[in-house]
C-alpha cells in the first residue's frame, strides 16, 4: 500500500512538473507524421534553435546556438540567425554578438549612418544654432537664431546665445547684436561724468582668479555661483561663461559678474574695503612716476596680444589721475585681449621693457606689484573673504596661487 502510495505521489509530481513546463513556453503548430496528428509543440527559448520537432510521446529537442549565430527571442526555427558582418570604416562595435544578440555597430562620434556610410555631422553656420544634436543615426538640426539670440561660429554641438543684458550690468549698448554678434556694452556715460572708470583693479583680479582649485571638477562653476550670497548668477549666464571662456578663466568671469550684480550689498561693499587695503599696498609701488606719455606707450606695446592704441593712453592721461593711469592702461589691455590675465602679460612685458629706455625706477615698482600679487597676501584675502561667505562648499577645494 505505502509502495503504491509513493509511485503514484511520484507520477503526479512528474505530471505537475511538465504541466509547468508546457504553460511556460509559447506553442507553434506542428504536423507529426508518425502519429499523423497536429501537435503543439514548445518552441525553443532565446540562445537556441529547435534540433528535432516534438512527437506524440516526446517533447521539443532545442540545440544551443553555434559561434556566431544568434537567436534573440522564443522560437520554432530550424536553425539561428547569422551574426552581422564585421561592422564598416568609421564604425565601432557598441554591442557585441552572442547567442541571443546580434552585433550592433554604430558610426563614430561626431558622424551618423547615411545609406551605410558614417557621413560628419552637418556644421551649423554663424546666424544659426543647433536646434538637435546629431546623433550616430541622425544628422544634426540646425536652426536660425531668433531675435535676441546669436551665433558667431560654426559648430555642430553649440545653440544660439542669448544677447547678453547690457543695462543689467550696469552698461549700455555701444553697438547692437544680432544674429551672429552679441551686443557690445561700453560704460554709460550719458547719466554719469566721465572718469577713468577701473571695473577690474589688480588685487581684484588677482582675488578672483586666486579662487580657482587645482583640479577643476565638471561642476565647479556651478558649486561656486550657488555657494556665494546675494544675487544668484543665472544658470543661463553661467552656461554663457562656459561656452565662451576657458576652464582656467571661467572662475575670473563668474566672480566679477557676481561681484556687478551684488555691487549695492553690505557684504560685496566689504570686499570692496579689503580689496581697497590692497590697493593701496599697489599704489605705493606703482602709483608714485609720473610717466610721459612716450613711456607709457612703451609700456603699453611691451604686453603681448592686441595693443592699447595711442587714442586710449591720450584719453586716460585725460581722464585718469597719474597714480591711475598705469592701472587704467593695464585694465584696457585685459579687456582688448579677451580678459587675459594681467599680470602674466605684466610678467611678459618686463622681460623686453630691458631693451628700452624705460624708467628702472617703474621697472623695479612694477616687479614689486608681482611679487606683491604673488605671495600669501592672496590667500589670506581669499580665506578671509571667500571662505568665510561661501561655507563649507568650497572649503575642501584646494586652490592654487595667481
Amino acid at each position: 500500500m505505502n509502495k503504491f502510495l509513493c509511485c503514484t505521489l511520484v507520477l503526479l509530481d512528474i505530471s505537475v512538473k511538465w504541466t509547468i513546463q508546457d504553460n511556460s513556453a509559447p506553442k507553434y503548430p506542428h504536423y507529426d507524421p508518425g502519429s499523423s496528428r497536429q501537435l503543439l509543440c514548445d518552441q525553443c527559448p532565446p540562445g537556441s534553435y529547435v534540433k528535432q520537432h516534438c512527437t506524440a510521446t516526446s517533447p521539443t529537442h532545442c540545440a544551443p546556438c553555434p559561434d556566431q549565430y544568434y537567436a534573440e527571442e522564443w522560437n520554432s526555427n530550424d536553425e539561428c540567425q547569422y551574426c552581422s558582418a564585421v561592422c564598416k570604416e568609421l564604425q565601432y562595435v557598441k554591442q557585441e554578438c552572442t547567442s541571443t544578440q546580434n552585433r550592433i555597430c554604430e558610426c563614430i562620434e561626431g558622424r551618423y549612418l547615411e545609406l551605410e556610410f558614417c557621413l560628419k555631422h552637418t556644421e551649423c553656420p554663424p546666424g544659426f544654432g543647433v536646434a538637435q544634436p546629431g546623433t550616430p543615426e541622425s544628422d544634426t538640426v540646425c536652426k536660425r537664431c531668433p531675435e535676441g539670440f546669436f551665433s558667431n561660429e560654426t559648430s555642430s554641438k553649440a545653440a544660439c546665445l542669448k544677447h547678453t543684458n547690457c543695462s543689467a550690468l550696469g552698461f549700455k549698448i555701444a553697438l547692437k547684436g544680432n544674429a551672429v554678434r552679441d551686443n557690445i556694452c561700453q560704460e554709460n556715460t550719458d547719466t554719469a561724468p566721465q572718469k577713468c572708470g577701473i571695473d577690474v583693479t589688480l588685487c581684484e583680479e588677482a582675488l578672483f582668479r586666486f579662487a580657482v582649485p587645482t583640479q577643476l571638477t565638471p561642476n565647479w562653476l556651478n558649486i561656486l555661483a550657488d555657494s556665494l550670497p546675494g544675487t544668484k548668477v543665472s544658470t543661463e549666464n553661467i552656461e554663457r561663461i562656459k561656452q565662451r571662456h576657458s576652464s582656467q578663466e571661467q572662475t575670473f568671469q563668474l566672480l566679477k559678474l557676481w561681484k556687478q550684480q551684488n555691487k549695492e550689498q553690505d557684504m560685496v561693499k566689504k570686499i570692496i574695503q579689503d580689496i581697497d587695503l590692497c590697493e593701496n599696498s599697489v599704489l605705493k609701488h606703482i602709483g608714485h612716476p609720473n610717466l610721459t606719455f612716450e613711456h607709457l606707450n612703451t609700456l603699453m606695446s611691451s604686453l603681448p596680444g592686441k595693443k592699447v592704441g595711442k587714442e586710449d593712453i591720450e584719453r586716460t592721461m585725460k581722464l585718469c589721475q597719474p597714480t591711475e593711469q598705469v592701472l587704467k592702461l593695464l585694465n584696457l589691455w585685459r579687456i582688448k585681449n579677451g580678459d587675459q590675465d594681467t599680470i602674466k602679460g605684466l610678467m611678459y612685458g618686463l622681460k623686453h621693457l630691458k631693451t628700452y629706455h624705460f624708467p628702472k625706477r617703474t621697472i623695479q615698482s612694477l616687479k614689486k606689484v608681482i611679487k606683491f600679487l604673488h605671495r600669501f597676501t592672496m590667500y589670506r584675502l581669499y580665506q578671509k573673504l571667500f571662505l568665510e561667505m561661501t561655507g563649507n562648499n568650497v572649503k575642501s577645494v584646494k586652490v592654487r596661487c595667481v
